[in-house]
């Protein structure tokens, strides 16, 4: 990759070389990025994708690395960082109180715009404000607004594709394009934009008033229950492996009777088996071989072959 004609068009925001990925993901694991890019605007962003796709160049869109296992070696890649940039704002677009006969939105609607980089909690707290409801069940997702669209991410019931009405994003062509919710096919922790290698740049949110004081209640309530059941306390992924159908994944591993197997520094949670944890000096080899070892022992049990949910960049044995 010629860095010369890349400055060119990152111009306001940050390259890196051999950034330790370690410092950007959840399970606190990883070797170094090629390259560690993060544009400042859509206009670098679109720019960047489209000089590396055009030029054959491998990346990776990067937003709060709570979903990723990147392997000890690193990545001879690009990673491009939207974790931070400035379009991580989030702004309330349009609000109807029954007022304004001409708007688009049905009485009790309040219409939000959030950068791709926007933080699940920091949604789900400056939604409180406005009394606006139907995040409360996703504001305790550890990740950014643009992943959690691009997987349609979900949790207590909840899912994105309840209350997304748009995205912008960016074609693996860089063009920018701007699709309503009917085009992006959401299914299971799946969407079209997966599909298809689009990169959300920003996504509006169509959320609806409610009583304050009902709000807040659900997100301590949604709160206490992640506290209550999930290991917080240690670098995890969140739960790592999709939901089978008919069964949950954490039940089956549980009996497997793999509760707190360990394999290095890597641990099945003993508070919730769904949840693949960093105990202490872990490596990225050593939470992929727990991952193996316990598909492997799942299927032979229950003859479910489970399907990570956590993504894997770079080489991995095997």
């Amino acid at each position: 990759m010629n860095l010369n004609n890349i400055r060119k068009i990152i111009q306001r925001g940050l390259i890196l070389e051999r950034e330790p990925m370690d410092r950007h993901t959840s399970f606190r694991v990883g070797g170094p990025a090629r390259y560690f890019i993060r544009p400042a605007t859509l206009g670098e962003l679109a720019g960047l994708v489209r000089y590396l796709s055009g030029n054959g160049l491998p990346y990776f869109v990067l937003g709060n690395g709570s979903n990723l296992l990147v392997s000890d070696a690193g990545y001879e890649g690009t990673v491009i960082d939207l974790g931070k940039n400035d379009g991580t704002e989030f702004t309330m677009l349009g609000i109807d109180d029954g007022s304004d006969p001409e708007s688009q939105l049905k009485e009790g609607e309040i219409l939000f715009d959030a950068g791709a980089g926007c933080l699940m909690s920091a949604i789900g707290s400056f939604a409180k404000q406005f009394s606006a409801s139907g995040f409360e069940c996703l504001s305790g997702i550890p990740g950014c607004i643009g992943g959690a669209c691009i997987m349609n991410a979900g949790a207590y019931g909840g899912e994105m594709k309840d209350i997304i009405h748009s995205v912008k994003a960016v074609t693996p062509e860089g063009r920018i394009v701007s699709l309503p919710r009917q085009e992006l096919r959401f299914g299971y922790r799946s969407s079209s934009l997966m599909e298809q290698g689009y990169i959300v740049a920003r996504a509006e949110l169509l959320l609806k008033r409610d009583d304050p004081g009902e709000i807040q209640k659900r997100m301590e309530d949604y709160a206490a229950r992640r506290k209550e059941k999930q290991p917080l306390e240690y670098p995890s992924a969140g739960s790592t492996f999709k939901r089978p159908e008919g069964a949950f994944a954490g039940k089956l591993i549980e009996e497997a009777g793999l509760r707190g197997y360990a394999i290095g520094g890597a641990q099945v949670s003993e508070k919730h088996c769904g949840f693949l944890i960093n105990r202490g000096g872990a490596t990225a080899a050593d939470i992929y071989r727990l991952i193996r070892f316990v598909q492997e022992q799942v299927e032979k049990s229950a003859g479910i072959r489970l399907e990570p949910e956590v993504r894997m960049l770079g080489r991995f044995e095997g």
